[in-house]
């Protein structure tokens, strides 16, 4: 973004006005603070969308979405000589831009236009390792089971694979695509999808029509309370502690951190310690030995008046992905004793995501590494099914069937740095923190979570020839994922989209 777009335009002792939209406002929200913008000679930002005063001395730059909607907004800004709202513009699209909208703007205001760019970034630079499309509506879309939504949906996963491809072109990879081939179709959609659009851009990469570059990452911030004042500090990729902390277990934290009152309260949690003995997700108990009875372990938790409906239907559902499926006759029993009628969709519509409540015959449960001799927390002993996938795809196991490749010349990779067949000569800076080395770059449609965004950098910790990188539509929490789940076998009329113009 600074070379491509502020170098681009920078003019020394020139100050300049910033028009962004909703999705330009998150990214560079994600990337800068206005102190930088100011360090790139930018006076002002200004939302697109809204009425504002002409300033017509100054030359505005325009980081925008090849959209209908930011497109007719900056033309609105160009109208006609006499009534331009800045002396001049510069036009930044994050990605490609569709040759009705560019012949728009050629049509309407050529001549006020000092750079039209497209510089290929359409997506959230989330962590050093973690992206995200920010387009949590999607889940909908892609496994909502309204026939009605079809069309909306191929639109929506079009989208998908054009940001996908930004994130491989800023890493400046041309990867070969692999996909999950049951229980649904979407993955292998997407992955053909993906992969035609990596053929269409790196055919004209080398004419040289197209340039990306790396963006800085996102600045969280950490409020804290100290000489009875809130206070705030920003945690950045820079800061050595929030790196090595952010995605540890609290137990961790505090041995780098003087938390002492999080070690107190902690310790006036007893409910936790009568927990830390059964666990429905792993399906044994802390010492590693096999829970007989699940419904032993479901109950107490049913039974308990502190906890409320969404915690009692997480506590559901683990128990029937524990068993793998339970009949309808005790799904309506747990429903109504639990009394959770109003919310029962929580737990049905997990069926459009191919996974067994209800099933007409028993499936074969997905077999799990072994991992009792890793170290964990007994409150965290969950490891995401998505580090097995990492692991098997950098060691090179993953079932050809279950995994196939969607490219004629898959990625040459054997776990010791082999590079993908396609991919081209890189000559830029990220050769020197990876040499020899390779990556594997996921996306999940529908979200990931805070535990699978770790699971990127301990195996990359573990494979030092392979960098993972993990990205999906938004980031989980498990409220808003039972929201989403819930809205499936709904109508929804009115989604907003980010990409649906």
């Amino acid at each position: 973004i600074k070379t491509t777009v502020f170098d681009d335009c920078r003019k020394e002792g020139e100050w300049k006005i910033a028009l962004l939209d909703g999705f330009t406002t998150r990214l560079l929200s994600s990337c800068c603070k206005m102190t930088d913008l100011l360090e790139e000679g930018v006076a002002v930002v200004e939302n697109i969308y809204k009425n504002r005063e002409p300033v017509r001395q100054m030359k505005a730059l325009y980081f925008i979405s090849p959209t209908s909607k930011s497109v007719d907004c900056f033309l609105r800004d160009f109208g006609s000589k006499s009534e331009n709202k800045y002396k001049a513009a510069y036009l930044y699209f994050t990605d490609f831009c569709p040759d009705s909208l560019f012949n728009k703007i050629k049509a309407s205001c050529s001549k006020s236009i000092r750079r039209c760019k497209e510089i290929n970034i359409s997506f959230i630079p989330h962590e050093s390792q973690v992206y995200t499309l920010d387009v949590p509506d999607a889940f909908y879309y892609c496994y909502s089971p309204d026939p009605s939504n079809a069309s909306r949906k191929e639109a929506v996963m079009e989208a998908m694979a054009e940001q996908i491809v930004t994130v491989c072109a800023t890493l400046d990879e041309n990867p070969g695509v692999r996909y999950k081939s049951k229980p649904l179709d979407n993955a292998s959609k997407l992955a053909q999808m993906v992969e035609k659009k990596l053929e269409e851009y790196y055919k004209m990469d080398e004419k040289g029509l197209i340039k990306e570059e790396i963006p800085k990452m996102f600045s969280p911030l950490f409020r804290y309370r100290t000489d009875g004042k809130d206070k705030e500090a920003v945690l950045e990729e820079d800061d050595d502690l929030w790196v090595r902390v952010r995605h540890r277990h609290i137990a961790l934290v505090l041995e780098y951190t003087s938390l002492s009152a999080l070690t107190q309260l902690m310790k006036k949690m007893p409910h936790f310690r009568k927990q830390m003995t059964k666990d429905l997700a792993l399906g044994t108990d802390a010492e590693g030995q096999r829970v007989k009875d699940s419904m032993l372990v479901l109950l107490p938790v049913l039974l308990n008046k502190n906890h409320d409906n969404c915690d009692k239907i997480r506590a559901v559902l683990l128990y029937i992905f524990g068993i793998n499926g339970t009949t309808e006759e005790n799904l309506d029993r747990l429903i109504h004793n639990v009394k959770i009628e109003d919310d029962s969709d929580m737990i049905r519509n997990w069926s459009h995501l191919g996974v067994p409540i209800v099933p007409p015959s028993q499936q074969a449960k997905p077999v799990r590494k072994d991992r009792s001799a890793e170290e964990t927390f007994q409150l965290s002993r969950w490891t995401p099914f998505i580090k097995d996938i990492m692991e098997d795809a950098i060691d090179n196991r993953l079932d050809s069937k279950e995994w196939p490749y969607c490219s004629r010349c898959p990625a040459v990779w054997n776990g010791s740095g082999a590079v993908s067949a396609r991919q081209k000569p890189r000559t830029n800076y990220l050769e020197l923190d990876r040499k020899n080395g390779s990556r594997l770059i996921i996306f999940v449609i529908g979200g990931i979570t805070y535990s699978e965004m770790r699971c990127a950098y301990e195996v990359s910790q573990a494979h030092k020839s392979c960098e993972v990188i993990i990205g999906s539509t938004h980031i989980l929490t498990p409220r808003k994922l039972l929201d989403d789940i819930k809205m499936l076998n709904k109508s929804k009329d009115k989604v907003s989209f980010l990409k649906e113009e």
